[in-house]
């Protein structure tokens, strides 16, 4: 009896030993996966674009406010957020809507914004002799859509050796950006990004064919999704540009499925307040957020 007592013990102790060796595997394994997936996901945040800020420059409290909230989601998420504002909107729909402080001013306020929070800073240029001026303080150069096709314009950009983000026009695919790149490369740029933001669907709105990522990848290593300009209702909203917010996670879900190196969010503390794109900005709340979604997903 109780030799059989001895080796049922025995055989109760083996299992254990192998309950603890097989726990202790376990333990070990998570812990690979968990800095595996850490190693991945800062990889992801090295590759990815990300430009965020508000719409246009409405005042140096709001500049302050983004910048200062971008440098908090860098430093937690590990990205290299690039600062966005305009300085003119030049293409409002109304001659009584807000344009911004203008380039002068506005240039000022960037190159504060830049020193202050050490971002990587971006605007928009409408004219060729706005090239020059900006790119001494901007670090990106962005083409409006409606312009992406104005060779001069082009050409001014690339001249200023910045980096040039060309929007495709509303009008064009994703194939057509070919011919914009082409003429800022061939002006001397070596840093080339073009950003989707949708095409025109009849009037007054605007649809994705994400698509043309992977085809404008074919062109160039770095393709941003506008996720908030692509929810416009583009001058449906009574003299304005209306949209719908709602729908930017899910756009930036899907760019991401079709391959997009880069993310484009306009944001705002209170965006329905905004004084431009008012109602397709981001909750500036729920960007961390999203980008935590982007990289992790």
């Amino acid at each position: 009896m109780a030799a059989v007592l001895s080796k049922d013990w025995a055989i109760l102790h083996l299992i254990y030993n192998i309950m603890q060796i097989f726990a202790y595997f376990l333990l070990v394994s998570k812990k690979i996966l968990t800095f595996a997936f850490e190693i991945d996901r800062n990889v992801n945040c090295m590759k990815a674009t990300f430009i965020a800020g508000p719409c246009v420059i409405e005042s140096a409290e709001l500049l302050d406010t983004v910048a200062a909230r971008l440098v908090e989601i860098n430093k937690k998420l590990g990205t290299d957020i690039i600062f966005k504002a305009s300085f003119d909107k030049a293409n409002r729909t109304s001659i009584s809507s807000f344009r911004g402080p203008g380039i002068d001013h506005g240039l000022l306020m960037l190159s504060d914004v830049k020193a202050k929070y050490g971002l990587r800073v971006l605007t928009d240029i409408h004219e060729a002799w706005q090239a020059e001026p900006a790119g001494q303080v901007c670090d990106v150069l962005q083409i409006p859509a409606f312009l992406c096709r104005q060779t001069d314009l082009l050409i001014a950009a690339a001249k200023t050796g910045r980096t040039v983000n060309i929007k495709k026009a509303q009008f064009l695919s994703g194939k057509d950006m070919r011919y914009p790149v082409e003429k800022a490369r061939e002006a001397g740029a070596s840093d080339v990004w073009l950003t989707e933001r949708g095409n025109m669907m009849g009037y007054n709105n605007l649809v994705v064919d994400f698509r043309n990522i992977p085809d404008m990848l074919e062109i160039c290593d770095t393709v941003i999704m506008d996720c908030t300009h692509s929810v416009q209702r583009p001058g449906g909203a009574d003299g304005k540009t209306g949209g719908d917010r709602r729908f930017v996670p899910q756009m930036a879900m899907a760019a991401k499925a079709f391959g997009a190196t880069g993310w484009f969010f306009e944001v705002h503390p209170t965006p329905d307040q905004g004084l431009s794109d008012a109602a397709n900005m981001l909750e500036l709340d729920k960007l961390e957020g999203l980008i935590k979604d982007i990289i992790s997903k």
